[in-house]
């Protein structure tokens, strides 16, 4: 949600921001002043028909004291008059308040003035790269590979589920189980987050909050009774301070769940149809943090340096990557995305996503702070991202990892997970 006072008072910043996301910031911002000024409009409208018939009601006693029955049946109509001009200045600021509503909670963020300009991910930024790229002559890729072990099952999945799902069995599901407790592990012990177990299911308070609603609700999956999968852990950790008041000294709060994550994946259709990329249900490592706008930049920077240790401990070799303006999410205002290496594909492929959001999700959840001996609160700033995305990490690893006879081995750190395992298929 935006600042409706800042968009009043200085619109210049929204015009920029929308007009670098691809959209007529002008055009927009003239709609919502217009909105705004209509709202104004009725509240003042209402606010004065109710002083006249306060007014007016007060003078029928005295009218009707100074036996004044003319004046008094006068004044009578004219409150009636005034109950109906009422209705309708109350029926006009509901009509507005709702346009205005409406129209903003559908607009995106506006980007930070160092995210670089651009329409899409060609325009993206790489910030820095870690790790040679594993030389592998013909490399197989993850789904071949799994299925080759007799441990990776589409089809099974496919009759009992239906497609973008996958089996996993033994040594591949134990490994899969070993990365989250792994990421869990690291985020919690060595990065300080604090772990939680959310439900699994949110209200649409929670994901309106966190900018699911209304515009990403074909990307969710809702149940017979209204409430809502979540679609990443990021919905119920962020909500944890959902109309609350967090005293500033106990910021930054840092939150980490290893969840099942339900995406619809609307629009994707012929998109990573093969394989385990992009499916309706995997499991992701999440972190979350609630900061001072103050602190909120610095903060950012370290949550991806949580991201990337992952990478490094499992020394699977990936890019950082500054995304532009016009490749950034919708609740966004500067996000880092990181890319892991595929042999199979010969490129780098989005594992982690880390972004920002400002004060525009606590905005819409109503999330504030107050320093101690201060009156007055303020937005708290939300920033999520993954750390990491688990399914996507079994995929790189498995890719990097293998073998030419299709043998998967345990990279190091997950040893202490995987107790005498040291390769997938084979013998060890």
């Amino acid at each position: 949600m935006h600042d409706i006072r800042a968009l009043r008072e200085t619109p210049e910043p929204y015009i920029k921001g929308w007009d670098a996301k691809g959209l007529s910031g002008s055009a927009l911002v003239a709609q919502i002043l217009d909105l705004d000024g209509k709202l104004r409009a009725a509240q003042h409208g209402w606010q004065t028909a109710q002083a006249e018939r306060n007014d007016a009601s007060k003078k029928i006693g005295a009218a009707k004291a100074a036996k004044d029955e003319a004046e008094a049946a006068r004044l009578m109509a004219q409150v009636e008059a005034l109950k109906a001009r009422l209705e309708a200045e109350g029926e006009a600021e509901t009509t507005a308040t709702q346009a205005l509503q409406d129209l903003l909670s559908g607009l995106p963020n506006i980007p930070a003035t160092d995210v670089p300009a651009g329409a899409d991910e060609h325009d993206n930024v790489e910030v820095r790269r870690w790790g040679t790229p594993f030389a592998i002559a013909n490399p197989k890729d993850h789904a071949t590979l799994g299925e080759a072990l007799g441990l990776m099952d589409f089809e099974a999945a496919a009759r009992m589920s239906g497609s973008r799902f996958v089996v996993l069995k033994g040594p591949l599901a134990r490994l899969e189980r070993a990365l989250g407790q792994f990421m869990i592990d690291m985020q919690t012990q060595e990065h300080g987050y604090t772990e939680v177990s959310p439900p699994l299911m949110v209200n649409d308070a929670a994901a309106y909050g966190t900018d699911k609603l209304p515009k990403f609700a074909d990307q969710l999956f809702q149940t017979t009774d209204g409430r809502w999968l979540i679609p990443t852990a990021e919905v119920p950790l962020t909500s944890l301070v959902m109309g609350q008041i967090v005293a500033e000294e106990e910021l930054p709060l840092r939150y980490t769940a290893l969840t099942a994550c339900f995406r619809s994946e609307a629009g994707a259709s012929g998109r990573d149809t093969r394989g385990m990329i992009r499916q309706h249900q995997f499991y992701k490592c999440e972190m979350v943090s609630i900061t001072t706008p103050e602190r909120s930049d610095a903060e950012h920077e370290r949550m991806v340096g949580c991201a990337e240790a992952i990478l490094k401990r499992l020394e699977l070799p990936f890019r950082t990557m500054l995304l532009c303006t016009g490749d950034m999410g919708f609740g966004a205002r500067k996000t880092y995305d990181l890319e892991v290496w595929l042999p199979s594909e010969d490129r780098y492929r989005e594992i982690s996503s880390c972004s920002n959001c400002g004060d525009f999700q606590a905005r819409r959840m109503d999330a504030r702070t107050k320093a101690a001996g201060e009156k007055g609160t303020r937005f708290v700033h939300t920033l999520n991202g993954s750390g990491l995305a688990v399914g996507r990490t079994l995929v790189a690893l498995m890719e990097n990892y293998q073998d030419e006879d299709g043998r998967i081995a345990i990279p190091q750190a997950l040893h202490p997970y995987l107790p005498g395992l040291t390769h997938i298929g084979g013998k060890g």
